[in-house]
Parts: structure tokens; C-alpha cells; sequence
């Protein structure tokens, strides 16, 4: 009989309580400068989570410039679309900013990486080397001014992404993307760059993929560091944090939603969640938007009785342009970590964080620790110690199941308001009438 080895999550799991585990003893037992642990610190676990870092860096511009335009040329033909996508595009930028807003709003005000000793935050960061310097070192000094909002257009593309210019590309894959939907029917050779961008897309998120494998090692070198140098006080900020981000979740699942489809949709939010719990639960448990994508379109069609076309268009979007849970996600891992290692940010900096993440939203892969990657950018951006992830790597799993249910929960939410004033389906696959749709109440 042949021994199976665990899943991924469980391996980044263990390496994390291995990580964790050995640093705690370390931190207990020896001082955290002593000659051993300096020599462990620099020559084995720092050496190999930089090249997990340095992968993920990478990996960046490639996935963000193929993920925006994919989901910026899934809109089809915004002309012949007309209401519909314009009411999709709306409603999910909406839904994105409005999950961001309570994120940051939360960190702001529950300040769960607030309290650290400056001190031992510039020792855990002392002998940093690889991409985080490299990208601390190209950060923009300010976010802030019209001068900042100019730069964001770049004269040159390819000098943009050489500089590390996140947003400068951000700009230019949803321009790229807009003018592919524009031309895309009627121009072959651009239905074949489409299917090229798509392709691109598809090799980088294999490669991702490929990173991922090596979590469980950079997770466990990661914690070593960071546990022998902060001890017990380490689980008392990741507890505040995981609580943080919950919260924020909570309130935009069981606030905003209910309130958006009693308002746009005209139905029950008790009917709505009924109707959706089955693909709230496989998104909770595949963690993936994309894995989940069959049954939403089943529950959509035969439980909350939406127009096919409606659903089919929404739903396929959102898989990869609605992920407001993983937007909340990343503005409040990113004001953490500011807190954590003792970085002000202005509110014109915290305005473009939420910007870049609901630009990152449209932009991550519907897929397990698809976020990742866009957080280590934005961190680095911002001037936020792009290193500090590993911070969150280890109960990322959990939070991942959570923001994907919501990430799901927003595609379902969005279809219903969309759908309102179309003629409901009228059967479901197997011919069986279907009752009345419900009634709006509060």
C-alpha cells in the first residue's frame, strides 16, 4: 500500500507549527543574538524564504498584466452588452470598495499589529537582502498629489515594469484590456492575441502553482525567524489580526449583502441565503472561486431562479473580476504589517491601497493563495517590508476558505441585482416547474 503524502494546506500547516514551535523554544531557551541563531538565521532559513519571495516577486508583472486584461476582456462587447455589463462592472466595483472601506476601516480602528518593539521589528528585518530590499529600494517616496496620479500613466510601459511600477502597469492591462473587447469581434489576429494573453495566464499560474509547493519550507523558516525573535507576543498579534479580518468579512457578508440584494434585487436576504448555502459551502471548502464556478451557476439557474444569460455572464466574470473578499483581505494584511513593523501610512497612501486593491480584486486568480502574490506587491509599494507575509502565511489557509465563501457570496449577490427587471428562468434542468420567485421583505 503506498503512503500518500498530506495535502498542501496540511504541509504549510505543519511547517508553520514547526517554524513556530522551534522558534518559541529559541526564543525561551537562547538569546535570540546568540552566534548559532545569528548563523541559522543567515545562512539556512533567511537564504531559503528570500527564494521563496523572490518567486513570488517574479511571477508579478506577468500575472497581473495577463489576470487584468482576461478579466477585463471577459465584459465581451461593452457596446452590444450595454446595460448589463456596465451594471456588472458597477455593482463589482462597488461591492469592492465598499468591502475594502470596512477592512481598512476595522485595522484602523482595532490596530492589531499596533505595540510591537520598534526594536525587535528592525532586528527581525536586519540582513533583509534579495527582491524585498531590491523592491524597498524602487518603492515611490510618496503616494500622494496630483504629480503621483500622473505618474500612474506610463511613458513607457516596459521601463514601468523594469522600475517595479505596479500601478503604472496596472493602468496600462486595462487600457490593453479595454481596447482588446473593442476590436476583439472583428479582428481575428485580436482574437488570437486574446487567446495568447490567455495562454500567458495559464503558464504563470502553473508556475504559481509550482512556488506554492515550497510554502511549506518558506512558512517553517518564515515563523523560525519571527517566533525567536518576538516569542508568545508573535500568536497574540496573529490571533488580533485573524479576528480583524473575520470581522471585516462577518460585516460585509451579513451587512452589505443582505442590504444590496433586498435593495437592487427586490428579494428576501433569508431566500437569498437559502437558495446559495450549497455553493457558500463548496467555496468554503475548495477555497477556489473557480472550482466553485459549476455549482453557483446550478444554484443561480434552479434555486434563486435567475435569467440563464444573466447568470452565466456575472457568475463567469466574477469568478476572476469580483473578489471583494480577497480586496478586504489584502487592505487589511497590508495595514497589519504597516502596524506591525511601526510604518505611518498617510491617508492619501491608505486611499491608494484601496485603490490597488480593488484594481488587485479584478486582477487575482479565483484559485487557492491566488492573493498572495498581489499582497507581497503591494507591501513593497507602499514601503511595507514585503518579507513580513510570512507573518500571515501560516493561518492564511483558514482566512483563504473564508474570503473565497464571501468572494462567491458577492458573484451570487451581484447576479441578483443585475438580474432584477429580466424575466426569470422558468424551469430547471430536469423540467420541474419552479415556484414563484420571493418576495422582497426585511
Amino acid at each position: 500500500m503506498s503512503m500518500r503524502w498530506p495535502s498542501l494546506q496540511l504541509q504549510m500547516l505543519i511547517g508553520f507549527l514547526i517554524g513556530l514551535g522551534a522558534g518559541l523554544v529559541v526564543n525561551a531557551t537562547a538569546a535570540p543574538d546568540a552566534a548559532w541563531v545569528a548563523a541559522l538565521t543567515t545562512y539556512v532559513t533567511q537564504p531559503l524564504s528570500q527564494v521563496f519571495l523572490r518567486l513570488l516577486f517574479m511571477l508579478v508583472i506577468p500575472l497581473l498584466f495577463a489576470a487584468l486584461v482576461m478579466g477585463v476582456s471577459e465584459m465581451g462587447d461593452l457596446g452590444s452588452l450595454g446595460r448589463t455589463g456596465w451594471r456588472t462592472l458597477a455593482f463589482t466595483l462597488a461591492l469592492s470598495a465598499v468591502a475594502v472601506c470596512i477592512g481598512l476601516a476595522a485595522v484602523n480602528l482595532l490596530r492589531p499589529g499596533e505595540g510591537v518593539d520598534p526594536a525587535l521589528a528592525g532586528r527581525l528585518l536586519t540582513g533583509a537582502a534579495g527582491s524585498a530590499t531590491a523592491i524597498l529600494e524602487r518603492a515611490p517616496s510618496s503616494l500622494e498629489g496630483s504629480a503621483a496620479i500622473v505618474s500612474i500613466i506610463p511613458s513607457n510601459v516596459v521601463a514601468a515594469a523594469a522600475e517595479n511600477e505596479i500601478l503604472s502597469v496596472m493602468f496600462f492591462a486595462l487600457a490593453f484590456g479595454i481596447g482588446l473587447v473593442l476590436v476583439q469581434d472583428r479582428s481575428p489576429a485580436a482574437a488570437t492575441l486574446r487567446a495568447s494573453i490567455q495562454g500567458l495566464f495559464e503558464v504563470v499560474m502553473t508556475l504559481i502553482n509550482l512556488v506554492i509547493r515550497l510554502a511549506p519550507i518558506a512558512i517553517a523558516c518564515l515563523m523560525f525567524n519571527m517566533a525567536a525573535l518576538f516569542g508568545w507576543e508573535l500568536l497574540e498579534r496573529l490571533g488580533a489580526y485573524v479576528a480583524v479580518v473575520v470581522l471585516a468579512l462577518g460585516l460585509q457578508m451579513f451587512g452589505v449583502y443582505p442590504l444590496v440584494v433586498w435593495a437592487f434585487g427586490r428579494m428576501s436576504p433569508l431566500a437569498f441565503f437559502r437558495g446559495s448555502h450549497e455553493a457558500i459551502l463548496v467555496a468554503f471548502s475548495t477555497a477556489s472561486s473557480n472550482a466553485t464556478l459549476p455549482t453557483a451557476l446550478r444554484v443561480a439557474e434552479t434555486r434563486l431562479r435567475l435569467p440563464r444569460h444573466i447568470s452565466r455572464f456575472v457568475l463567469t466574470i466574477g469568478a476572476t473580476a469580483n473578489q471583494n473578499g480577497t480586496a478586504l483581505f489584502e487592505g487589511v494584511t497590508v495595514l497589519f504589517l504597516a502596524q506591525f513593523f511601526g510604518v505611518e501610512l498617510t491617508l492619501g497612501q491608505q486611499v491608494t491601497v484601496m485603490a490597488v486593491c480593488i484594481l488587485g480584486g479584478v486582477g487575482t486568480a479565483g484559485v487557492p493563495a491566488g492573493s498572495l502574490p498581489v499582497v507581497a506587491m503591494i507591501l513593497g509599494m507602499v514601503g511595507v517590508p514585503p518579507e513580513g507575509i510570512g507573518l500571515i502565511l501560516g493561518v492564511d489557509r483558514l482566512l483563504d476558505m473564508c474570503r473565497t465563501a464571501l468572494n462567491v457570496t458577492g458573484d451570487l449577490v451581484v447576479a441578483v441585482a443585475v438580474s432584477r427587471g429580466e424575466p426569470c428562468a422558468e424551469a430547471d434542468p430536469t423540467g420541474t416547474s419552479l415556484p414563484d420567485p420571493p418576495k422582497p421583505s426585511m
